[in-house]
């Protein structure tokens, strides 16, 4: 995108700010205050299959702030932030002092994080127009989280149309070389990024309601212009690690339906999407110069091979059926595209971009990601072992159930097959070995509970063990020699307020 489209959205903006009649008679400043508190403490063990001890036990907090500065009904300031952050033990907020310095007095004091901005945003309605805008950066979301979840700056509006809604949105995603140039060619950033074009997102979504179902029908259109360097946004303009034999992502079109529907007991959550793009980076090698998460390690198993197109698919469904009142019986359906051959043909690819909070088991995939929300890798798609996260490359089927024992206290237990949908590759140093594969990512089996010691305030015990297969092995290690079990135990206390 140019910059004049930028400045055509603002003066569409602006015009209908000054065309806007009915505005409010003397309204007045108010600010709400919501937000909740979060602490966890994870227990896990043999992520990594057995290869090495791997041994992790540690607690984090966080306090979420949301504040809304509303001036009347139809006009606020929004911002959300988190502080307090931070591991416990653990000297979070490094030092910026000199040696010998007074400042020297606040180093070593176990602080945490002191404030990361999450969203900051103004939001207005135009009631004569039907229409809301947010201008600023906020989160922007399709379905279940699967393809879109993520906070972005940008521009949108929403224009209701009786009971349904149509939302068009234009995000910059990236400003390349810190926004210090646009130019195709120039000096390189400290990630050496040479590209200083733009990564830019055009978005819509139809949402509507008919009777019991409530149905989402989106699409969005990513071009990222900052490839002469042979890099792109996705995947080295992000700050943790993906599988190996990832595609970059240099154009992409995603159209996708997503909906709920409610049948007495029983209520379905679905969605389908297709995408198709463009990796327009002639890789001859799987080989970058460096891992996402630590720019002086080389990462030789990068990137993926392919004739410059790539696209995928993800179909899911979620069945939860209401026995009795006490008890909910459920199912869970995925299935992610995958790529058949990393050194030839079309790529694959999943998602434009999430966070990771698409749930479906505690160790194979749960994986909010440092990038955004967390700062705590969750699950094996953590950005040290390199599973995958959401659907990618996987076939999935889920039994679960719920049972409320008593008021305020719930006991979900869940059952998961995982198998590839398409072949998972041994691998060395030197690249896959494409006469080894195998499908069987293997079987989890999940528990959690959580207790209400007050409406708003929750105890939360969940855990986890992940039975790997073959694929799986190959997909972490390269090798079926590791086949371990892997753990996580996980404890939790959130107090939300509002």
């Amino acid at each position: 995108m140019r910059v004049p489209r930028m400045l055509l959205v603002l003066v569409l903006l602006s015009a209908v700010l000054g065309s806007a009649p009915g505005q409010e008679k003397d309204p007045s400043l108010s600010v709400n205050v919501s937000g909740l508190y979060n602490a966890w403490g994870l227990w896990q063990r043999d992520f990594l299959l057995g290869r090495v001890d791997y041994r992790d036990q540690y607690l984090v907090q966080m306090l979420r702030l949301n504040l809304a500065f509303a001036y009347g009904e139809n006009i606020k300031a929004v911002t959300r932030f988190d502080l307090g952050q931070g591991w416990w033990g653990v000297d979070n907020q490094q030092p910026t002092y000199t040696a010998g310095s007074a400042s020297a007095l606040f180093d070593n004091k176990e602080t945490n994080f002191f404030l990361h901005a999450d969203q900051v945003y103004l939001w207005f309605r135009v009631p004569s127009w039907s229409t809301s805008f947010s201008v600023g950066r906020f989160q922007w979301m399709t379905g279940n989280r699967l393809v879109l979840d993520n906070n972005y700056d940008g521009v949108s509006g929403t224009i209701d149309i009786g009971s349904s809604s149509l939302s068009l949105g234009w995000a910059k995603i990236s400003e390349n070389v810190d926004g210090l140039s646009d130019l195709p060619s120039t000096s390189p950033d400290q990630r050496g990024h040479a590209d200083g074009r733009d990564a830019d997102l055009l978005f819509a979504a139809y949402k509507a309601a008919l009777g019991g179902t409530s149905l989402e029908f989106y699409g969005m259109y990513y071009n990222d212009g900052s490839i002469n360097d042979s890099t792109a946004h996705l995947i080295d303009g992000i700050f943790y690690n993906r599988p190996r034999f990832t595609a970059q992502v240099t154009s992409l079109t995603v159209l996708g339906i997503s909906g709920i529907t409610t049948l007495e007991k029983l209520v379905l959550r679905y969605e389908a999407n297709y995408l198709s793009g463009k990796d327009d980076i002639p890789n001859t090698s799987h080989a970058g110069r460096f891992l996402n998460t630590n720019p002086l390690v080389p990462d030789p198993l990068k990137y993926d091979i392919n004739n410059g197109s790539v696209m995928g698919y993800n179909i899911l469904l979620r069945a939860d059926f209401a026995v009795s009142e006490p008890l909910t019986l459920g199912m869970v359906a995925g299935l992610g595209s995958g790529d058949s051959d990393p050194t030839s043909g079309k790529g694959n690819v999943n998602k434009l971009r999430t966070a990771g909070f698409f749930y479906m088991t505690e160790v194979w995939e749960d994986s909010i990601m440092p990038d955004e929300e967390g700062i705590t890798p969750q699950g094996l798609g953590a950005p040290n072992v390199r599973a995958y996260r959401e659907l990618e490359n996987t076939t999935a089927f889920q039994l679960n159930g719920t049972w409320r024992l008593m008021p305020g206290w719930s006991i979900f237990a869940s059952a998961t097959y995982l198998r590839a949908t398409q072949p998972v590759f041994a691998w060395t140093s030197a690249g896959p070995d494409l006469s080894r594969s195998a499908k069987d990512l293997g079987t989890e089996f999940d528990l959690k509970t959580d207790y209400k010691i007050y409406s708003n305030l929750t105890l939360t015990l969940r855990t986890g063990v992940f039975i790997p297969g073959t694929a799986a092995s190959y997909l972490i290690n390269g090798t079926d020699r590791w086949k371990q079990s892997a753990y996580e135990v996980k404890t939790e206390i959130t107090y939300a307020f509002k």
